[in-house]
Parts: C-alpha cells; structure tokens; sequence
C-alpha cells in the first residue's frame, strides 16, 4: 500500500477523499517534524517513532570489500507496539469493525511523551543528551574555580612579596641607625680625646708667657 492507497483507505472512513489526504498529511507531518527534533511518537498499541544516534565507525563496503569510516549520524527507527506484534503473529484476531488496536488515550500523540516502557537504548540516549547538557556547565564551573585558585596565589605572592619588602626596608633602616650611633660614638670619643691636649697646650702657653716676663 502506498500513500495514495492510503488516503483512500482512509476516505472510505471519513467520507471524503480532500478531508483524508489532508488528515494524512498532517499526521506524517507531525510525526516527522517530531522525531527530527529529537522527540518520541507513540501510539499506544501502534508502535513508537524516535531519533537514534549512531557514532562513527568503520564498515565495509559490500562490493570491494573495502574498509570504509562511517560519519556519525542519526537515522528515524520505529518500535512496533505489544498489540500491533500480537496482531501481526496471530496471537489476537484482528476485529472486522473498528480500530485494529486500541484507542490512544489522551496525550499520547504528543512528541515525547508514551505510552510504551523506554527501552535500555533509549535511556541510554537519553542519558547522553543529559551529560552532553551538564558538560558545558561544569567546564564553566571548573574553569571559575581554576581562575579563582590563581587569583588566591596571586595575592598570597603579593602579600609575601610585600611582606618582604618591609622586612628589607626595617633592616636597612635599623642599620642606617646603627651606622650613624657608631658614627656619633667615635666623634664623641675623639672630642673628648682632644679636649684634654688643648688644655694643657694652654698652660704650657701660659707658663711661657710668665716666663718671659
């Protein structure tokens, strides 16, 4: 059956064939525009259409038998439902009248959400997608924490560093102190070393002079 076959299956419901193709339309529409978007279809009893991701890889090419490196890509994969498999190997009866499977309840047409348990690779998909999300995030946060540990050390050098500085600075001044104490120290030691001689230069002056009277 193709899509024309299928418009006109469907307009033997509906009661026209304008009002099928468009019904048609918009529910392929729907569903592709979904699955590209990286959501899940599911019809309860139907089956349910989602986006895999395949990683890159190598194969071989079927004609030359050569080894060939396949991009990574995502391919559209549709999971038949419980009750469409029970139909399809005979274990139901497929009913003359009505729906073949049962009605969808409400909401089940709705991109990601379903009526059927997530299989361990669709979890698996989803879980990349999610650490794929936090990655970024904790870049961010790492790299902040490396930028604030560096600007920590910084100021522990600079403290160091200024720390330093007035250490020299006390030394020196201390030794300039000291310097000009031994300086002041010996001149008064000369001072008084030379008073004395001028004193008694003065008297042998004096004695000369009474002399020579």
């Amino acid at each position: 059956m193709n899509k024309a076959q299928l418009v006109e299956a469907v307009a033997e419901q509906l009661g026209g064939r304008k009002a099928a193709a468009e019904a048609v339309d918009a529910v392929l529409d729907t569903m592709v525009r979904a699955v590209v978007a990286g959501d899940r279809v599911s019809v309860t009893g139907f089956g349910t259409f989602e986006k895999v991701e395949r990683s890159a890889r190598f194969a071989r090419n079927p004609q030359t038998g050569e080894r060939v490196k396949v991009k990574k890509t995502a391919v559209p994969r549709f999971r038949p439902g419980q009750g469409f498999k029970d139909l399809v190997s005979g274990s139901k009866k497929l009913p003359k009248d009505g729906p073949s499977v049962k009605k969808a309840p409400k909401g089940s047409l709705t991109p990601g959400k379903s009526g059927v348990a997530a299989t361990p690779a669709a979890k698996r998909a989803a879980t990349k997608r999610a650490a794929a999300a936090a990655a970024p995030a904790t870049k961010k946060t790492a790299a902040k924490k490396t930028a604030t540990t560096a600007a920590k050390k910084a100021t522990a050098v600079k403290k160091t560093a200024t720390a330093a500085t007035k250490k020299a600075t006390t030394a020196k001044t201390t030794a300039a102190k000291k310097t000009t104490t031994a300086a002041a120290a010996k001149k008064a030691a000369a001072a008084k070393k030379t008073a004395p001689a001028k004193k008694t230069t003065a008297r042998k002056t004096t004695a000369r002079k009474s002399t020579a009277k």
